[in-house]
């Protein structure tokens, strides 16, 4: 089997190539391309792409069919993150180890770079020419819904209500559930649909990928106290700076791990449900559990 390291530069290099074209056959040259372009490519895993485009190998589904949905993915995530580094959200000045968009160029500059590449995801998804009309309906909608006012949205803002003011676990999952973990289950689901999985897989998959989100978000409080900034590309302890509630301020560090444990079981039971244990999916579960960054 292939390793997941040469899996994952392989996936990259793939997925970054497509989402400049994508962003210099969409745009025009200009201030807003260059933002646009600046955040796109400063970096970054491409986690979610690759999750999406895994899952879709996994039950069959052929790699031209996945490309636009997977660069849809990361041109949402992309924006979520410029926008949470305003100064009105989390007022970050580093992201991947470079200033962030709105230091680099100006806040209304990054406001109009992530709006752009937020409505950019769903044209290249409608105009893909690989997918069925009903396809593109069924990934519209479920991206829409993963990302927006009961989806990522919602939980960023559960989240900065929740600064400063201690909250109980079932409240801080219900955040993360849809601030972090509905574009990851999105990643999950989408790839099962295009692989054409069964119904009883897709439920299952449903469960693998919730339990997917908590595992990066518990990861990601996890490092915030642990990590090191310069492996992060940004610096550490800003959860704690920004008064936000954390797994390893609810649980204390141990029981922020053992939690995160149960959830690489739960995942890694409903892969086995779902048939395709045997795959990279497996790896990936390990990998976003221990990762540095």
């Amino acid at each position: 089997m292939e390793s997941l390291k040469d899996y994952f530069s392989q996936q990259k290099l793939y997925i970054n190539d497509k989402l400049i074209q994508y962003v210099y056959e969409y745009t025009d040259p200009g201030r807003l391309q260059d933002a646009m372009l600046y955040s796109i490519e400063a970096g970054g895993k491409r986690l979610r792409p690759i999750l999406l485009m895994s899952t879709a190998e996994a039950f069959g589904a052929e790699e031209k069919r996945t490309l636009a949905a997977a660069c849809a993915l990361e041109m949402i995530h992309t924006y979520s993150l410029i926008h949470d580094d305003l100064p009105s959200m989390d007022n970050d000045d580093l992201r991947r180890g470079k200033p962030t968009s709105h230091i680099m160029f100006d806040e209304a500059t990054a406001t109009l770079a992530g709006d752009a590449l937020l409505t950019l995801s769903f044209q290249v998804i409608s105009e893909d020419p690989n997918l069925e009309d009903g396809e593109k309906v069924y990934l519209l909608r479920e991206l829409a819904s993963a990302s927006g006012a009961r989806g990522m949205v919602a939980g960023q803002m559960h989240d900065m209500q929740s600064e400063d003011r201690h909250i109980p676990l079932h409240e801080l999952e219900t955040i993360h559930k849809n601030k972090t973990g509905k574009l990851i289950r999105f990643a999950i689901l989408a790839g099962a649909y295009l692989g054409q999985a069964s119904e009883e897989s897709m439920d299952q998959m449903k469960v693998m990928g919730d339990a997917l989100g908590l595992i990066f978000q518990i990861q990601d409080d996890i490092l915030d106290v642990t990590g090191d900034a310069d492996v992060l590309g940004k610096p550490t302890g800003s959860d704690e700076n920004n008064l936000k509630s954390t797994y390893p301020k609810l649980l204390g560090l141990d029981g922020a791990i053992q939690q995160k444990a149960n959830y690489v079981d739960s995942a890694q039971n409903a892969l086995r449900s779902a048939g395709v244990d045997g795959t990279l999916l497996s790896e990936l579960i390990h990998y976003l559990s221990s990762r540095d960054r």
